[in-house]
Formats: C-alpha cells, sequence, structure tokens
C-alpha cells in the first residue's frame, strides 16, 4: 500500500478516529517487540454492557465489533503516528461476552475484521480466533486483542 492509503480509506469510510483510550488497569496499551505490536484488549468505548444472546443480537454485536476496531485503530494511529505505517494485521482474537447458547460468535467478531480489512486492503487479511466467555471485563459485549507487523 502506499503512503497515505490507510488514512485516505478511514476518511472515504466517513470515519474519524478518537483519541486512543487508556488501560483499564495497570498495563500498556500496547507493546512493540522485534515489529509486532501487541494491543491490549479493548472493546467498544459507547459504554454498551451485557452479553450477545441476551441483552443483544448478532447484528448488535457486530457494530460493537466494528466499533472495537475503531478503538483498536485509534491506539494504531496515537502509538504510529500514521496508519500507514502498519505493514500487516497478524493475528486478531475475540473474546465474545455471551450466553451458553449463542452460536454466532464468528458473525460477531466479522465486524471487527470486515473493518480492518476496509482500511488495510490485503494487509488487513490475518489469522483469527474468536471465543465465548462467560464474563468479561466491566460486563462489556466484546473484547478483542490484535497483533500487528509495524515499522519501528
Amino acid at each position: 500500500m502506499n503512503q497515505g492509503i490507510a488514512e485516505q480509506r478511514l476518511r472515504e469510510l466517513g470515519i474519524e478516529l478518537p483519541r486512543a483510550s487508556r488501560p483499564a488497569a495497570k498495563y500498556a496499551n500496547f507493546v512493540i517487540v522485534n515489529g509486532l505490536m501487541f494491543i491490549s484488549g479493548k472493546g467498544p468505548t459507547s459504554g454498551a454492557k451485557g452479553k450477545l444472546g441476551e441483552t443483544y443480537t448478532t447484528e448488535e454485536g457486530y457494530r460493537y465489533a466494528r466499533e472495537t476496531a475503531i478503538e483498536v485503530l485509534a491506539v494504531l494511529k496515537s502509538a504510529l503516528g500514521s496508519l500507514d505505517k502498519v505493514r500487516r494485521v497478524v493475528k486478531v482474537q475475540g473474546f465474545v461476552n455471551a450466553t451458553p447458547e449463542f452460536e454466532e460468535h464468528h458473525k460477531v467478531l466479522d465486524g471487527f475484521s470486515d473493518l480492518i480489512f476496509d482500511v488495510f486492503g490485503e494487509k488487513g487479511s490475518h489469522a483469527r480466533s474468536v471465543f465465548g466467555a462467560v464474563s468479561v471485563r466491566d460486563n462489556l459485549p466484546i473484547i478483542v486483542d490484535s497483533i500487528f507487523e509495524v515499522e519501528e
């Protein structure tokens, strides 16, 4: 991708990144080791609380996962100065706060993956896993942690 493409894609999508949130406890928002940026678990910033399959539908979960991707992009931008310093999205791992009967975790996490691919194009294709969780911090509907290859 040429310099400025990821930033341009955000503008085309009508997304203005918020200020990156601070960690919820005593840990770093991110750590960079040997060109890999590990971003701590992030969730939606709209104040949503509750479980998929009880409080929220799959479609609502998709939107919260997309909102979470925007938060991760804000951390990337804050740390790197430009999203165009991302060489590759390596791994995405989602934890969906869900009832035991809920079975569409993958469709929820698609909200995150779809936006990441829209912003980074081919570099946004990533390995991924998603888990149902009986509970998560602050009763958020989803938490995602992620790994990016970046220019240092």
